[in-house]
């Protein structure tokens, strides 16, 4: 009992000393950076001009080939999006192999493979790595590019864009490209749906025999093979790889607006504002400042506990989340900030995040900020190591970029070596908030007049064009929302005649992530149903009985809002617009806006309850092509005659989802039974 009692104050004393001599109100000093042992690459030169690295990593019995190619980057013009897409249909068949043969000679040996613009990275065991090299030789050496596996990726990729078309995040994406890079810049390109389309076999095919040769080939080797190994594999299987001469291109550098502006695009379903700070910067890769640039960038914008985030998000409840980056690019880099925020404060978002990048580039950071940025980029260091593939683009980018070859190994310590007064020229160098172009998608009428302060509010469409918001000249001088509505009853076939129209039904087939769906409605001018089935499974249905509203999802009942309940009355009539008048809807005429290539008019519809939605009618046809509202939009693609009038016949329906919806049947002035509505 004395014994346990004598250790127990022994361990107390102990405790108590060393309690004493630790001064726990202050965080320990930081260790000295440790040395990063990536592993010194063998190097060897085919006689075609391949490059070849290998990097030995015994720890697992796998092998990973990353071939990268350096060629300039490639203005797409009308076409943009065949560079991707060239890529992408590497990995559609070969002349050996059908794409279903080459998935599963891939899969039988539990490898993968996958090939882009600017090159292919492949992985297997290291058993199977002659396997591996002969399925990444065919892919390379014999692609059949198929004209039906082209059809298939442009009707992908024109979902996928229809999908995003009216995301606001989507938009600020493709706006923000043009507004920092310009229209003859590469970086300044997106597809459209119109770019898309104009893709052909022969850009493909152009654009593979151009780029992929091996005298701008790098080919990084990591894992479970000696370098005796690789470069015996590498001279048996690429040496008769033919180089040739290879495309250079040169472009203008972008510079930053000579004054600081705000470039809104009017987004009239907006209910909060897409916000981006963003400009061009000269920072070169492997340039000595990259690394105090991302010190700068980590406490600016770089994680949770950065500036932007604590000020937007935690002191003033404006977003979930505020962010910047600070890129560093061969051609051109790129400074972005950027929040979702509530377009009632927009303007007060916009202010705190010019607040940020005034006070860092006039004050700097503090020690305890530059402390904490050093310690998290250090932890994602050599976190990164423990990929494959981020060891072979090391590798490559030493040599693509003429990097020091020590330049990974010490990260660490130059990281460590950065100063207050290294972050402080960064900022005056990097930030320039009376150089940026303010990019805000959101809605106009809610946020235009308020943004004014920052700058000229300049109007830019989804093009990334400037405009005028006032300008009527594209309209008829007599023009007016009623006139848009007259043609809009004679395009569908007359007002008579669809006055005459006294009950639909129209039953349309869709398809909503990867789950076809039938959507079958029925109105008769007062009541109005719709079932949504998967199957037989009926998953929802909408009633409206008179005053009757109600909302089924699986047979349960769904509350609804009485301005919800509004809004499905309304939209129980077969041909709303017709009674605009009597249901106290005002219309007015906006804008013209280009919709899938042609110019429509936009009309604003109102609601007593004040909902708003835009509708856009085709300038040449009268038809209405497109509606947006907060809740979504919906483009009408075609549409089909029936009984003489015109019904949509294919829909593109974005409501948090994509669906396209394809009209299967309609019928006009159908008898309907008595407890169809109920």
């Amino acid at each position: 009992m004395i014994k346990k009692i004598y250790i127990s104050f022994i361990f107390a004393l102990a405790a108590s000393v060393a309690f004493a001599q630790v001064d726990r109100t202050k965080a320990p000093e930081p260790s000295p950076a440790k040395e990063i042992n990536i592993g010194e690459p063998t190097t060897f030169t085919l006689k075609n001009g391949l490059k070849v690295f290998v990097v030995e990593n015994h720890k697992l019995p796998r092998v990973a080939f990353s071939l990268t190619f350096d060629r300039d980057p490639v203005l797409e013009g009308d076409k943009a999006g065949y560079v991707s897409m060239a890529g992408q249909m590497l990995m559609k068949g070969t002349e050996n192999r059908t794409k279903a043969e080459l998935d599963e000679d891939i899969d039988f040996i539990g490898a993968n493979i996958n090939t882009y613009s600017t090159g292919m990275y492949a992985t297997s065991l290291t058993k199977h790595q002659d396997k591996l090299i002969e399925l990444m030789k065919d892919v390379l050496f014999n692609p059949s590019f198929p004209e039906e596996e082209l059809d298939k990726l442009k009707k992908q990729t024109l979902s996928a864009l229809a999908a995003s078309k009216d995301d606001p995040n989507a938009i600020a994406s493709n706006v923000r490209g043009k507004l920092v890079y310009g229209d003859e810049h590469p970086y300044g390109e997106f597809e459209t749906e119109e770019s898309v389309e104009n893709i052909t076999l022969e850009e493909i095919k152009n654009y593979y025999s151009s780029y992929f040769r091996p005298n701008i080939g790098y080919l990084a080797i990591v894992g479970d093979i000696t370098p005796k190994e690789a470069k015996k594999l590498i001279k048996k299987n690429f040496s008769d790889w033919e180089k040739g001469e290879v495309p250079t291109a040169e472009y203008e550098m972008p510079t930053p607006p000579e004054k600081t502006y705000v470039a809104l695009v009017d987004r009239e379903a907006s209910v909060q504002s897409v916000v981006n700070v963003t400009y061009p910067v000269n920072l070169p890769i492997g340039s000595e400042e990259v690394i105090t640039a991302r010190v700068l960038n980590q406490i600016l914008g770089g994680g949770f506990s950065s500036r932007l985030m604590q000020n937007l998000r935690e002191d003033n409840a404006f977003t979930y989340g505020a962010r910047s980056s600070l890129s560093a690019d061969k051609l051109v880099g790129s400074f972005n900030a950027s929040a979702s925020v509530r377009n009632e404060v927009t303007d007060s978002a916009v202010h705190e995040f010019m607040a940020e990048l005034m006070k860092i580039n006039e004050e700097g950071v503090t020690q305890d900020e530059l402390d904490a940025a050093k310690a998290s980029i250090s932890g994602s260091f050599a976190r990164s190591l423990e990929s494959p593939q981020t060891v072979a683009s090391f590798a490559i980018n030493t040599a693509r970029y003429n990097l020091p070859k020590d330049y990974y190994a010490n990260y660490l310590k130059n990281l460590e070596a950065v100063t207050l007064e290294d972050v402080k020229a960064a900022a005056q160098k990097y930030i320039m908030p009376n150089n940026a172009n303010i990019l805000v998608v959101g809605k106009g009428e809610d946020v235009a007049e308020k943004l004014e302060r920052f700058g000229e509010v300049k109007y830019i469409n989804r093009k990334g064009e400037e405009y005028d918001p006032n300008d009527k000249s594209a309209m008829p001088a007599d023009l007016t929302a009623e006139k848009v509505m007259e043609n809009y009853f004679e395009a569908l076939g007359g007002k008579d005649k669809i006055e005459a129209v006294k009950s639909i039904k129209t039953v349309y087939n869709a398809s909503v992530q990867g789950q076809n769906i039938s959507i079958i409605e029925v109105k008769n001018n007062s009541n109005y149903k719709q079932e949504v089935a998967m199957g037989t499974m009926v998953m929802s249905k909408t009633l409206v009985n008179g005053d009757d509203v109600k909302v089924l999802s699986q047979g349960q009942e769904v509350p609804l809002p009485e301005e919800a309940k509004k809004g499905l009355k309304f939209g129980a009539k077969i041909f709303p617009e017709l009674h605009y008048a009597e249901m106290g809807v005002t219309i007015e005429l906006k804008n013209v806006e280009e919709i899938n290539g042609k110019p429509a008019y936009g009309v604003a519809v109102t609601l007593p309850s004040g909902q708003t939605t835009t509708s856009y009618f085709d300038a040449e046809s009268g038809l209405k092509v497109k509606s947006s509202s907060a809740q979504g939009s919906e483009e009408i693609k075609s549409y089909k005659e029936v009984d003489g009038i015109m019904i949509p016949e294919k829909r593109a329906i974005s409501q948090g989802f994509q669906m396209n919806a394809d009209l299967e049947s309609a019928e006009i002035n159908v008898e309907i039974k008595e407890d169809t509505f109920n």
